[in-house]
């Protein structure tokens, strides 16, 4: 290929893997269903893409660096704390539940394609893992409640250098017993990655944490050192003993993310949007590998494996991994239906396939399509059925279009009732006391304390909230807090109240509007008119819209008495009004506005 070629190629890959990602944002789908479709059509089908020819020999070792960042970013997610909570079912699942699964999947694969028993058991190592890369995606669109999604999590990112260690004993014993000595070097080789992988790994956390915890370098290196030492440590591990730098990442980045004093969340986030972007790339061009005439060519039996897959393998390992566990039969159910595959086993597969070829396994090179025929399966089925079920088993989340709220004092308490009035979840978070007991006279859940805290962090209950409102007199506090929380709501869904001292000060000492949020209401209202303009008597009022008294009607009605604040449309959804808004509500939604005399129909 040449140079225009390549830049091409490339181009097209970063165009591909966006569209992917809105098309999936868009339609509450996870992305790795329209990453793997648009590889499929770019490589074997429509022949625009040969990741072969675009990498060279350069292309596994570059899927091998990819899946040790995804892994990494996984585990910075994974809190001892957590583990008091859920660890028993995540310590079953991964061993016990992990041993049902091969020993299904592998007896199926024998018995259904006439795989041989060495081939049948690498292929159940290569299909037992989930991983982070499909689990976390779904469960942004499914969104169960947090005890599931915590044990999905988890199982994903621990069960996945657990499946490429069990991948690896057995790949080399198929190795190895050709030459007469099989048993003896798996388990060596077992005894050999464990000890490498967390000796790097400790080593390699604990030497990151104290460069970030002793500020030895500057906060804006953070991200680099820790992308250095990834790659690093990962490198290092594997040129000890072969295939252990994927335990060892994962590792690392658990011992980071639980040493006291560390801050990872700068890491985290930085992470996390490289996730996004290998993540796109990699399925892309996996896909673009695949040979469809040999998934073709496998026929029926994928499908009657798929069902063996996902109606007896994933239930029988929950089952056995929640035997008395105080989880519900409904989120016992909803746990054996969730179990997609994903990057690991894609990536995996397409090492060993080729590396058995070349020592003459009959079937060697199947490995790679019907291991994505698997991902495909269970993506495809999983997406398209697990939100309904989740809401059919009353097992979801609620949608996040509730708010948080800085301040309890009585403006807030004034706005947090009114919320609750359309149906609202909202919590009232104050560091005042008796703020804090008032609300709570009012019948409105709060946090006593700063929203901004490390204790917040741990204990401030999100589920349900997708808004921001900063209430507080204290303005610093509520730009702090928006600052804090625009990560997890997003900068369209931080408000504030207008600060009159804010606009009289110059650019050098006001806080830039990136940080403070969008204002609340309009330019004017500031929270010591608002604290007096419902002290004087002005209240917080809810009309019903109607075809018979509509959007116009309301605006003559009321002028410039109201000022709108909420609106609720007919999917329930609050949506906040500002200066600039161009919201215009229609019959069936409800407006909420501070009016300062109660005109017309309420």
């Amino acid at each position: 290929m040449n140079e225009q070629q390549i830049l091409l190629a490339f181009g097209g890959i970063g165009a591909a893997a966006l569209g992917c990602q809105w098309l999936a944002w868009r339609l509450k789908l996870p992305a790795i269903l329209f990453l793997l479709l648009s590889g499929i059509l770019a490589g074997p089908l429509l022949g625009w893409l040969d990741p072969q020819q675009l990498f060279g020999p350069l292309l596994m070792p570059l899927v091998s660096l990819a899946v040790a960042l995804i892994l990494f970013e996984g585990s910075l997610t994974l809190h001892l704390s957590q583990w008091q909570d859920i660890g028993s079912v995540v310590r079953r699942l991964v061993t016990l539940g992990a041993l049902a699964t091969w020993l299904v999947i592998a007896v199926a694969t024998h018995w259904l394609l006439g795989f041989d028993w060495p081939l049948a058991i690498l292929f159940g190592t290569l299909t037992l893992v989930t991983g982070p890369t499909v689990i976390v995606p779904m469960l942004r669109v499914v969104r169960p409640k947090a005890a599931i999604a915590n044990i999905l999590r988890w199982e994903g990112i621990v069960i996945d250098p657990i499946g490429a260690l069990l991948a690896v004993v057995v790949y080399s014993f198929i190795i190895a017993d050709a030459e007469g000595n099989g048993i003896s070097q798996s388990l060596m080789t077992f005894a050999g990655v464990i000890a490498c992988g967390t000796a790097f790994g400790a080593v390699g956390g604990w030497i990151l944490g104290q460069v970030i915890r002793e500020q030895w370098l500057p906060e804006y290196l953070h991200n680099l050192a820790s992308l250095a030492a990834v790659l690093g440590i990962f490198i290092a591990a594997n040129q000890v003993l072969h295939e252990s730098g994927l335990l060892a990442v994962t590792l690392m980045g658990m011992w980071l993310a639980n040493m006291k004093g560390v801050d990872v969340r700068q890491i985290l986030h930085f992470k996390e949007n490289l996730s996004v972007l290998l993540i796109s790339g990699l399925f892309i061009l996996l896909a673009a590998r695949l040979d469809l005439h040999a998934l073709l060519g496998l026929g029926p039996a994928v499908l009657a494996l798929l069902l063996v897959i996902q109606l007896i393998a994933r239930p029988l390992s929950v089952w056995l991994s929640t035997w008395g566990s105080p989880l519900k039969w409904r989120e016992r159910m909803l746990l054996a239906w969730i179990a997609p595959r994903g990057i690991v086993a894609a990536a995996v597969s397409a090492i060993f396939a080729s590396r058995l070829d070349q020592a003459g396994h009959d079937n060697a090179l199947l490995l790679v399509p019907l291991t994505f025929a698997v991902i495909i399966g269970t993506v495809l089925l999983q997406s398209a059925t697990a939100r309904p079920l989740a809401r059919l088993l009353n097992v979801a989340e609620p949608a996040p279009s509730g708010f948080l709220i800085v301040g309890a004092n009585p403006p807030a308490r004034a706005i947090g009732k009114a919320l609750q009035q359309l149906d609202c979840r909202v919590l009232l978070t104050d560091s005042s006391w008796e703020n804090i007991r008032a609300a709570r006279m009012d019948g409105l859940p709060t946090y006593f304390g700063n929203p901004a805290s490390q204790h917040a962090d741990a204990h401030l209950d999100l589920v349900g909230l997708g808004h921001l409102l900063g209430l507080s007199p204290a303005g610093e506090l509520n730009t702090l807090a928006c600052a804090r929380f625009r990560h997890d709501f997003g900068k369209q869904r931080l408000f504030v109240l207008a600060s009159g001292l804010e606009a009289r000060r110059s650019d050098k000492h006001r806080a830039s509007d990136e940080h403070r949020g969008q204002v609340l209401g309009s330019q004017s209202l500031t929270y010591l008119q608002l604290a007096n303009l419902l002290h004087q008597g002005a209240q917080l009022y809810s009309t019903h819209l109607t075809e018979a008294f509509g959007w116009e009607e309301y605006c003559a009605l009321h002028g410039e008495r109201a000022t709108l604040l909420f609106a609720r449309d007919g999917h329930d959804w609050v949506h906040v009004f500002g200066p600039a808004s161009t919201l215009k509500p229609g019959p069936g939604w409800t407006v909420v506005a501070l009016i300062q005399q109660a005109l017309g129909p309420t």
